[in-house]
C-alpha cells in the first residue's frame, strides 16, 4: 500500500481537528512567582518580607521600587526570596496575566451577595459579591472548605476592599489546592495589623498599613502602585495554615490557556490525619477496660 496514498487524506484529516485548549492556573506563570506586584510603582519603609517575587510593570527606573534590597535603588530593608523584575518582560508578563485573571474572575457573575462588613460569617466555598464601605471586615471572617482540599472563595468587589485595625480572616477544613481571591474594581487597603489571606487582585492600587500578615496569598495591582510599612506577604508554601503547600492560595480554579471562565477543580478530600502513637495507646487502654467491664459478672 502506498504511503503516498494515505498521506495527504490523513494530513487533511489532522488538520481540520479543533485546536484544543489546555487548562492552566488563574495565577499562571510567571504571575504566580510574583508576591507582589505593582504597575506604577512599589514602595516599602520596615522590615517588610516577602516570601515570593517582587516586580512593578511599567517603571524601570530607580523610583520603580524602593525600600527593598537587590532593586535599583537597593535601599533595603525589606526582602524579598523571589525574583526582581522593575519593568523588565517578566513583569509585563505577569501584568498581562493579570489582567487575563481578573477577567476570567469576573466572567463568573456575581453570585451570592453579601453585606458591607464580613465580620462574623462562616462563608462555604463560592462566589459573593462585597459592596464598598467604611470597611470590609472589622473583626473576624472564618472560610470553610468543607473538606475539600481544592475549595474556592471568589470575592467580587466592584468598587474598593478595607479592612480595620486587628482584623483577621480564617481558613479551615480545606487542603493544598485551595484558592482565595479578591477581584476588586478599584483599590484595596489593608488596616494596621490585620491577617488577611489569599490573593488581592486589584484593577488600580494596593496599600497595606504597618504588620498587616498577608499569610497566603499576594498583592497585585493593574495599574497603580503597592506601598507597605513593615508587612509579610507569602505567596509560598504557607506553613501555619490550613493551606498548606497551597503556593499561595493560588489553587481551586483553572481557565483555558487563552482565558475564558474559571472552572472548579473536582472535589478532594482533605486527608484524614492518622493516629499518633499516643492516641493509638488511649484508644487500646480504653476497648481494654471496656472488656474487662463486660467480664466481671460472671467472674
Amino acid at each position: 500500500m502506498s504511503l503516498m496514498k494515505w498521506g495527504t487524506p490523513l494530513l487533511v484529516a489532522v488538520s481540520c481537528v479543533p485546536a484544543q485548549t489546555w487548562a492552566a492556573p488563574i495565577l499562571g506563570t510567571p504571575l504566580s512567582g510574583f508576591a507582589v506586584l505593582g504597575a506604577s510603582s512599589v514602595t516599602n519603609t520596615g522590615n517588610t518580607s516577602l516570601k515570593g517575587g517582587l516586580g512593578v510593570s511599567n517603571n524601570s527606573s530607580l523610583t520603580g521600587i524602593t525600600g527593598f534590597l537587590g532593586t535599583l535603588a537597593n535601599d533595603g530593608p525589606g526582602t524579598a526570596t523571589g525574583i526582581i523584575s522593575q519593568g523588565g518582560a517578566i513583569a509585563l508578563a505577569a501584568d498581562a496575566q493579570l489582567s487575563t485573571a481578573m477577567v476570567s474572575l469576573g466572567l463568573l457573575g456575581p453570585g451570592i451577595g453579601l453585606g458591607v462588613d464580613l465580620t462574623g460569617l462562616t462563608l462555604a466555598p463560592g462566589v459573593y459579591t462585597v459592596p464598598a464601605g467604611t470597611s470590609n471586615l472589622t473583626g473576624t471572617l472564618t472560610l470553610d472548605g468543607g473538606g475539600n482540599a481544592n475549595a474556592y472563595w471568589v470575592f467580587q468587589l466592584p468598587s474598593t476592599l478595607i479592612t480595620s485595625f486587628g482584623s483577621t480572616i480564617n481558613l479551615i477544613n480545606t487542603g493544598s489546592g485551595a484558592g482565595v481571591y479578591w477581584d476588586v474594581g478599584s483599590s484595596a487597603t489593608l488596616g494596621p495589623s490585620s491577617t488577611f489571606l489569599g490573593n488581592i487582585l486589584a484593577s488600580t492600587s494596593i496599600t497595606m498599613d504597618s504588620n498587616v500578615v498577608l499569610a497566603c496569598g499576594r498583592a497585585l495591582a493593574h495599574t497603580g502602585g503597592v506601598s507597605m510599612i513593615g508587612d509579610l506577604v507569602d505567596a509560598g508554601d504557607c506553613a501555619g495554615t490550613a493551606a498548606f503547600g497551597s503556593k499561595g492560595l493560588s489553587g481551586g480554579l483553572t481557565m483555558s490557556d487563552n482565558g475564558g471562565v474559571a472552572v472548579p477543580l473536582p472535589f478532594v478530600a482533605t486527608p484524614v490525619p492518622e493516629p499518633g502513637p499516643l492516641s493509638m495507646y488511649a484508644a487500646g487502654l480504653a476497648a481494654l477496660c471496656m472488656l474487662r467491664k463486660r467480664k466481671a459478672p460472671g467472674a
